[in-house]
């Protein structure tokens, strides 16, 4: 068991939690990932790292609730606990001095892409981070990465905060603007990553993105997260979750992950028609 030492809410159905970890947190790096049950009869949740103390002993996760186990999840309060934490999974984001670093983190991607922030800056590179969502009510972590990044950039899709555009277009805004950028990260949605990705492609910038397939294991014995790379399968666990974004085939990605949607939304609806009961009998 692994208890909740703090909770807060970031912005609607994204909550943020602070978990004891010791053994994980001493060991995290920027990129990698943990795998969460909230309790025995719970789904395994890959979830990226937000942040860690490896001296308290805890890590630092950000969910959306976008299905049973994380709208289950989101009803944990400080002071609960959650069953399993399996990790520091995958390959650490490689760290090197490049030069010039653009960090996109689109929606809850905010949270993954901070740690890339802070580690490439400390590498000595200069970073730009960009920072999107449908609004400005669901933006995250925008003084936290203000405070890591050399500039900071917003793009909402209707406009409320910063530039009105999505990620992609941020990205050809700041080129066209005369930044150069020697190596792109993206971190989000699969079509942000995968805009992000066009938009990069011909203009030869290396881009690096995160992949979200459907996972299970976590440790590249089930196969649920294969991705094509390149003409070839790889495993998102073992072999990622970061990979060459202009070497992804994004179409079999979409496509795999919209598999099991039927299912999902009936997991969603069993769920809350056992919360409903359990209200109406209190």
């Amino acid at each position: 068991m692994h208890e909740i030492v703090a909770k807060r809410e970031l912005a609607w159905k994204i909550k943020l939690i602070e978990v004891a970890a010791p053994a994980v947190a001493q060991k995290a790096r920027a990129g990698q990932f943990v795998i969460v049950r909230v309790d025995d009869k719970a789904e395994r949740i890959p979830l990226t790292l937000a942040d860690w103390d490896g001296r308290k002993g805890t890590l630092t996760l950000i969910f959306q609730e976008v299905g049973a186990s994380t709208e289950k999840m989101g009803l944990l309060k400080a002071g609960d606990s959650v069953a399993d934490i399996c990790g520091p999974l995958g390959n650490p984001s490689e760290v090197l001095k490049v030069g010039n670093v653009c960090v996109v983190g689109g929606g809850v991607g905010a949270a993954p892409a901070l740690p890339i922030i802070k580690a490439m800056k400390q590498a000595g590179n200069r970073v730009v981070a960009i920072i999107a969502a449908k609004a400005a009510d669901m933006l995250i972590l925008e003084e936290e990465t203000s405070r890591a990044a050399d500039e900071l950039y917003i793009s909402t899709d209707d406009g409320s905060k910063g530039q009105k555009c999505f990620a992609c277009d941020m990205v050809k805004i700041l080129v066209d603007r005369g930044l150069h950028f020697d190596i792109v990260y993206a971190i989000g949605p699969t079509v942000m990553m995968r805009t992000v990705a066009d938009v990069t492609k011909p203009l030869n910038i290396k881009t690096i993105v995160s992949l979200n397939p459907i996972m299970v294991d976590g440790m590249g014995m089930c196969g649920a997260c294969r991705v094509n790379v390149g003409g070839k399968t790889r495993f998102a666990c073992v072999d990622g979750p970061e990979f060459d974004a202009h070497q992804v085939d994004f179409h079999e990605l979409q496509e795999r992950q919209a598999a099991f949607l039927r299912e999902e939304k009936q997991a969603v609806e069993h769920w809350q028609a056992q919360m409903c009961g359990r209200h109406q009998q209190g």
